[in-house]
């Protein structure tokens, strides 16, 4: 049985107890049978030096592999991998480049496909090992608290996505194509999620210009400074816990004042009704 995380808070506090018992809750988590027995599996058959072909026909391989770069769930895409393991082998094909899409370049440019083959050393192997048994932390932590999953994937994520050199444009616009990165900075902002209806360049502008304004930013840059990583992270943390606590108090006023309208009970009976049942 894999061990699952522990997270006894919502918001800042859940945030705060998590950052503080990571490393001990992460260790039983990656020495668990199920994480312990695919991370095994990988370093067996990376070490083998697979053809593509092997490589995608072997469908737990696969799921671990994509898994260590945040790709899971895409597994049924085989024929789409063949393209990107194939098309990094050709130094003139601008095909990643094209798709800009940080985690398919990182998992093109991690498996080292060679001739047909992917070639790794046992560094290399020992690396991809690792990231999955931390992205299958990310996502058991998940399935307890999702805005603690997001805050992780933020913390890991943000200066993978910020490569040096690259434009605020470009930055932008690879956080916009980030489903889970842009999640944290819609709330941490408070920008309305059906900003989405906008036009994208007016969507980039309106990201950038809350960054400037709120954050003090003047380069997107600064966005992978470790303290404004946990600024950030912070901002998001206490914002998310104040919009869960809302929705408590919303649907617990709306349930009172439907048992105050029902009949044969007073406002005080009704709420010591609905008190009692928690």
């Amino acid at each position: 049985m894999t061990f699952q995380p522990v997270i006894p808070l919502p918001g800042l506090g859940g945030w705060n107890f998590l950052q503080s018992t990571y490393d001990r809750q992460f260790e039983t988590f990656s020495n668990s049978f199920q994480i312990k027995d695919d991370t095994e599996y990988l370093k067996q058959k990376l070490s083998e030096r697979p053809a593509i072909e092997d490589f995608l026909s072997d469908p737990r391989l696969r799921r671990v592999t994509l898994t260590a770069f945040g790709l899971n769930g895409e597994e049924w895409k085989v024929g789409f991998h063949r393209k990107v393991l194939e098309e990094a082998q050709d130094p003139e094909s601008s095909f990643l480049q094209r798709l800009n899409n940080p985690q398919y370049t990182r998992f093109a440019e991690a498996l080292s496909p060679i001739d047909g083959e992917l070639v790794l050393s046992s560094d290399q192997v020992d690396q991809i090992a690792a990231r999955y048994a931390a992205e299958s932390f990310e996502l058991a932590v998940g399935e307890q608290n999702n805005s603690m999953r997001l805050s992780l994937n933020y913390q890991s994520e943000i200066s993978e996505v910020i490569t040096e050199g690259a434009t605020d444009d470009t930055i932008i616009f690879r956080i916009l194509g980030n489903v889970p990165m842009r999640s944290v900075l819609e709330t941490a902002l408070s920008i309305p999620s059906d900003i989405g209806q906008l036009d994208l360049d007016r969507q980039a502008e309106v990201f950038k210009d809350r960054l400037r304004s709120q954050m003090g930013i003047s380069s997107l840059q600064e966005l992978k400074d470790p303290e404004m990583v946990d600024k950030m992270i912070t901002r998001y943390q206490a914002i998310d816990g104040i919009n869960q606590t809302s929705a408590t108090l919303s649907s617990a006023s709306t349930a009172l004042t439907l048992l105050s309208n029902a009949a044969g009970f007073g406002a005080v009976a009704s709420q010591n009704l609905f008190l009692s049942s928690f």
